[in-house]
């Protein structure tokens, strides 16, 4: 579990609930009509903008967000290492059946056991991470799209706010609610956008390129392996896809 992610979510609406609860009672800043125009009327118009399935594939896509766990590319490297070693001496059938950490390594394992020529192999899992990196990309630009439209929604519910209580500024009574209606939409609106959905697009567009430098590294490795490259030379060509102070531990 990403427990950043976690805590980040957690912690801005303590903060914000805090605040709340600080400043006075806190059943003041819940109001039906702000809740219905800013999250039911955002659900209605990015589900106008997507295909159901994209949208409702987004909720699983999210789940990346908090559970995705990351490969350290030197652990991964050091595993290619020992395929790549092992593949030298006793040719690519030894790696039949070998149990590895990445799925994506796994089929690509297969493949070269299978005596799959390599121009086959590059283009299949070039195709395989393509699809990927559009999957994972495809739920977070729903999430950008919730993003975009809760503002905009929350200032369409500051406008029926307002317009309510100009029409009933000759009854008091009116203008409290029609105000609260105003004021609340546009808070409902920046804390979903700014505290949730924003957040999330950012982080699942993070996870979608981790994978993907992942899978390239990959594809590279067998390649290499494929062509029967020297591990140490192997070794040294992958550690590019690591951040230059992280290399320079490995050497």
């Amino acid at each position: 579990m990403d427990i950043a992610t976690l805590i980040g979510l957690i912690g801005s609406f303590i903060v914000i609930i805090s605040a709340i609860f600080v400043g006075g009672s806190a059943g003041m800043f819940v109001n039906m009509p702000s809740i219905l125009i800013v999250l039911i009327g955002s659900l209605f118009v990015v589900l106008m903008q997507y295909p159901l399935s994209q949208f409702l594939s987004a909720g699983k896509v999210a789940a990346k967000a908090f559970m995705f766990k990351s490969v350290p590319l030197d652990t991964l490297i050091d595993e290619i290492y020992g395929l790549a070693d092992e593949a030298r001496k006793g040719g690519l059938l030894s790696l039949e059946g070998r149990e590895v950490s990445h799925p994506f390594l796994s089929k690509g394992i297969q493949m070269l056991v299978d005596g799959h020529d390599s121009t086959v192999v590059k283009s299949q899992l070039s195709k395989d991470m393509n699809q990927a990196y559009i999957r994972h990309t495809a739920g977070a630009k729903v999430f950008k799209a919730f993003g975009d439209v809760g503002p905009a929604m929350g200032m369409i519910g500051t406008l029926v706010g307002l317009v309510q209580m100009l029409a009933n500024m000759s009854d008091p009574k009116a203008i409290g609610p029609a105000m609260a209606v105003a004021l609340l939409t546009t808070l409902y609106g920046a804390m979903m956008a700014n505290m949730v959905f924003l957040p999330m697009q950012v982080k699942l567009n993070i996870r979608a390129d981790e994978e993907l430098i992942c899978q390239k590294l990959i594809l590279d490795a067998l390649l290499a392996i494929q062509s029967g490259q020297n591990p140490r030379i192997l070794d040294g060509a992958l550690k590019a896809y690591m951040a230059e102070n992280k290399r320079s531990e490995r050497e």
